[in-house]
């Protein structure tokens, strides 16, 4: 080969290798709504570059609330969200647009119902003010199954308020403009080193199945990217792996967080690595328990079966991925 020859190809295999190459990442933009679980366990995934790993580009954009999230799924802003499920089920519930689940990376409740220091009692709620993010959002219709469980009535029995996400509800508890608010596990120990506040209700303990934190698309999506949604889906699996085997990297991202204190950090840990799930199939209980959560489910009947799609889990679980991951291969 001549000097010409040699130089060229040289040139060319740079501009592949960091050109063209580069330029076959695949853009994904994903939604997220809230702070905690999902956002540690996404933090856990972009430190160990886990997208780029399999060539994707993943783009996570924040919305205030998962009805908003819900709307930009629906313009196309977004092709997927992975938190939020059943704020991210209702446009399908109305009508509007077909989206499936097609993973849950936890299928229960984990957030607290944190009250002003006065509350002693669910009774004592009765007549108060209880704050969620937007009506619609995964924070009411999780607060409202709370207050049932509670055996309050979230429509007579309280006054709901429109404040925001977990920060926002915390600084509003704290202040006094509320009696009681919905609290992510990675945020508890900010609103209780205040003084002001107890925990009334650990939603861990309900006896419940609940697709609460998982990954949703658009069918359309689904159909026409499924080798990109199933790699996205892949690096999530290696991701609760890491999250579970590996705490130095969640304790990391906790850290970025701002969660200083070790032992609160070790608390949030192992609570979030206790339910992430190796194996994030969508269960009918579950999703059917967050339908029937949604205001305008019993209306309309929905069955979970038709929300649901397996096949990219399964496809994942019978390369024997997840075995090889754990060892059990």
């Amino acid at each position: 080969m001549g000097i010409r020859s040699m130089v060229f190809f040289g040139a060319y295999f740079l501009t592949w290798q960091f050109g063209v190459g580069a330029l076959q990442a695949q853009p994904v933009v994903m939604g997220y709504s809230g702070t905690g679980v999902s956002g540690t366990l996404r933090r856990v995934i972009e430190k160990e570059k886990l997208w780029q790993k399999r060539g994707l580009d993943v783009k996570a954009i924040y919305f205030g609330s998962g009805g908003v999230m819900s709307q930009a799924m629906v313009a196309g802003d977004i092709i997927l969200s992975d938190s939020d499920v059943p704020a991210q089920l209702s446009p399908k519930v109305a009508g509007i647009m077909e989206v499936r689940v097609i993973a849950v990376t936890i299928n229960r409740l984990e957030h607290f119902i944190v009250v002003r220091n006065a509350v002693k009692t669910a009774e004592d709620l009765k007549g108060k003010r209880v704050a969620i993010s937007r009506f619609g959002s995964a924070s009411d219709i999780t607060t409202k199954l709370a207050l049932r469980f509670l055996k309050l009535n979230p429509e007579r029995d309280v006054t709901i308020l429109q404040v925001g996400n977990t920060p926002a509800r915390i600084s509003a508890l704290v202040a006094g403009h509320v009696d009681g608010a919905l609290v992510s596990p990675d945020q508890l120990h900010k609103v209780l080193a205040s003084k002001c506040c107890r925990v009334l209700a650990d939603l861990a303990e309900m006896p419940l199945d609940y697709a609460r934190f998982g990954i949703v698309a658009s069918l359309s999506v689904l159909r026409a990217q499924r080798e990109t949604i199933r790699k996205l889906l892949e690096a999530y699996v290696e991701g609760i792996h890491i999250f579970k085997t590996r705490p130095e990297v969640p304790l990391a991202a906790l850290r970025d967080e701002g969660v200083e204190n070790p032992q609160i950090a070790k608390g949030i840990h192992e609570r979030i690595a206790g339910s992430l799930r190796e194996f994030p199939i969508p269960e009918p209980k579950g999703v059917q328990a967050a339908l029937d959560s949604i205001a305008t489910a019993t209306e309309r009947n929905p069955q979970a079966k038709d929300y649901m799609d397996t096949t990219f889990i399964e496809e994942i679980k019978n390369s024997g991925y997840i075995d090889r991951l754990y060892g059990k291969r």
